[in-house]
């Protein structure tokens, strides 16, 4: 019952500003309601006040103990929803698939089903001796993505 109330809250808060999405929504057996939000252009301390304050102010503390905490995703979570990889086209992400497979790159595109990066790669000359740089460029279904987390470099 709680879970739904707070869902339908939360959907007609993030109704009013359009550029944010939710990454997660916990509600613990002890009424510890936990929100993690995203946005297109990112999420600012005023937006997680407001999509707090519609949550929290249209609970009854009388009928549902519970404490709330509403949050960005921080640069150390993964990316999970192609949104999220949309935002973050540009950026160096490290992505590793269910198989195992391990890239890293620059995200170069992005859309509903899947994802495009490009690197520079040391390969061996095709005649001769040494290594030439050559790009490589990956296609990878979200379906095959295990965690993609952003490059953060200083």
């Amino acid at each position: 019952m709680m879970r739904e109330k707070v869902a339908k809250l939360l959907e007609n808060a993030l109704e009013e500003n359009t550029s944010l999405f939710l990454i997660d929504l916990n509600i613990s057996d002890d009424n510890q309601i936990r929100v993690i939000l995203d946005g297109d252009t990112g999420v600012t301390v005023e937006d997680c006040i407001a999509i707090s304050r519609a949550i929290e102010h249209n609970l009854d503390r009388e009928a549902y103990d519970f404490s709330l905490e509403v949050m960005s995703a921080g640069v150390s979570e993964p990316l999970t929803l192609p949104r999220q990889f949309k935002k973050n086209i540009g950026r160096n992400i490290k992505v590793k698939t269910t198989n195992d497979e391990k890239f890293e790159g620059e995200l170069i595109s992005a859309n509903e089903e899947n994802c495009t990066l490009t690197w520079s790669a040391r390969e061996p000359k095709p005649v001769g001796k040494g290594k030439v740089t050559v790009q490589k460029e990956a296609t990878l279904p979200y379906k095959n993505i295990m965690e993609a987390k952003v490059m953060i470099t200083f």
